[in-house]
This record gives C-alpha cells, sequence and structure tokens, in this order.
C-alpha cells in the first residue's frame, strides 16, 4: 500500500510545526524556576514589590537585634536598681549605695530627679504637695525611658499590617499579566502561563515571609516593653517611699 506524498509532507510539516510551537515556549520559559531566578524573570512591577518586601524583611531583622539588645541591658539596669533601692531605708542611704555606680545609673536618675524636686521646693512646703510632685517628675521619666525604648517598635507593626497586602498586590499584578499574555498569544497551553503565576505567587509567599516575623516580633518586644515598664515603675515606688518615710522623719524632727 502507497502513501501519498501529499500525506507524507503533511506528516511532516506538522512534526516540524509542533517542534517549533514547543521550542516557542520553552524559549519563553525561564531557564531557572528557583526563586531568584523568577526574580529575574518578573516584570519591573513585580520586581519592585519583592525589593520593598527583602527591605521590610531585613528591617524587621534590624529592629530585633538592636531594640532586643538595649532591651535586655535596660532591663538588667532596671533590676539592679530595684535591688539596690529595696535596700536602703533613706534617701541619703540609697544615694550613698549607688554612688558607684555611675550618674547614668537609673537608680541614681530616680534619686536625682527626687532631690531636684526637693530643693526646688519651699523648706516648708506641706508632705502631700512634695510627693504629688515628686511622683509627677517620676511619672514623666518613666514616659521618657519608656519612648525612647519603643523607637522603631511601630516599623515592625506597620510591616505586619501591610506587607501581606503589598505581596496581594504583586501576585495580582502578575497574573494579570499572564492572562494579558493569553489573549496576546491565544494559547491556553498552562505551560505557557505557569511561569508567570509562579512569579507572580512569589510576592505574597514574600509578603507572608516579612510579615509573620513582624508581627511575632513586635508582640515580643511590646512584652519586654512593658515588663521594663512594671521594673521603672516598682523603681520609682521605692524612690517615692524612701521619700515619705524622710518627710515624716522631717516633720517629727
Amino acid at each position: 500500500m502507497r502513501i501519498p506524498l501529499f500525506h507524507i509532507n503533511t506528516a511532516v510539516g506538522g512534526v516540524f510545526l509542533s517542534l517549533f510551537h514547543a521550542t516557542a515556549q520553552a524559549s519563553a520559559l525561564p531557564h531557572d524556576m528557583s526563586p531568584l531566578g523568577m526574580f529575574f524573570a518578573a516584570d519591573q512591577v513585580v520586581k519592585s514589590v519583592l525589593i520593598g518586601l527583602l527591605l521590610a524583611a531585613l528591617a524587621t531583622w534590624v529592629v530585633l537585634l538592636v531594640r532586643g539588645a538595649s532591651l535586655l541591658t535596660a532591663g538588667r539596669e532596671a533590676a539592679q536598681a530595684v535591688a539596690v533601692l529595696k535596700t536602703a531605708s533613706s534617701l541619703p542611704d540609697a544615694a550613698a549605695k549607688v554612688e558607684g555606680a555611675g550618674k547614668r545609673s537609673l537608680a541614681q536618675q530616680l534619686l536625682d530627679d527626687v532631690q531636684q524636686e526637693l530643693s526646688l521646693s519651699h523648706a516648708h512646703a506641706p508632705a502631700a504637695a512634695l510627693k504629688e510632685r515628686a511622683g509627677f517628675r517620676q511619672e514623666q521619666w518613666i514616659a521618657q525611658q519608656v519612648r525612647a525604648m519603643t523607637q522603631g517598635i511601630g516599623l515592625l507593626a506597620s510591616i505586619g499590617a501591610v506587607a501581606p497586602f503589598v505581596g496581594l498586590f504583586g501576585t495580582v499584578w502578575g497574573i494579570m499579566n499572564s492572562f494579558i499574555g493569553i489573549a496576546v498569544s491565544q494559547s491556553t497551553n498552562l505551560a505557557t502561563v505557569a511561569p508567570g503565576i509562579a512569579e507572580a505567587l512569589l510576592a505574597t509567599a514574600l509578603g507572608l515571609v516579612a510579615a509573620i516575623p513582624a508581627v511575632v516580633i513586635y508582640n515580643v518586644l511590646s512584652r519586654g516593653i512593658n515588663q521594663y515598664k512594671a521594673q521603672l515603675r516598682a523603681a520609682s515606688a521605692q524612690v517615692l517611699l524612701m521619700l515619705s518615710r524622710d518627710l515624716d522623719t522631717r516633720k517629727q524632727a
């Protein structure tokens, strides 16, 4: 049985046409489907989103290292201040105990703040007024210390809240470009649109990578700052207690 030459040419042409389409589709795919390869294959908008999310993730860990180290140091100093002030019976006794700690110690700052208020007040001022003014100064000092410790914490809250939506924007943009490519090429082959969708989903994944640690670190640092604030209040309470005791002694004298 002889096969017509027309059918042979048609079959050979179909094979070459299929090979041509397969080669074109393979050339359209990125050579590297790793996260780095998909990053270089993405368009400019998705690249900008990915770079922004990478910077946000880096900022999260920088805040953890810087603020976490300072919080640990401040917590130890506050615990030492509370321990020293608890052993003192009066303001002069406390001043003698913390004299060797240096001017920058928390206990020394609290005592200096109270002594400054006593020097500014009248010698025969009522004890209640002195206690109220000293307590107000102590609250202002504690608020200042807490504000200094919370610097950079708000950035973590912003990253945790915004990063998933930024990643979702990159995903929507990438999928939209993939569907535009389907419309232009008039091909519904999954291999044609899969790389673009994978690149788009990479933005969502990176958004979660930036947001989840930011939320966890924010909660951990917030708890640490609350504990630090409680230690400062405990130290301030010891100073005010000694002030009240000294005022009673002075009144009796």
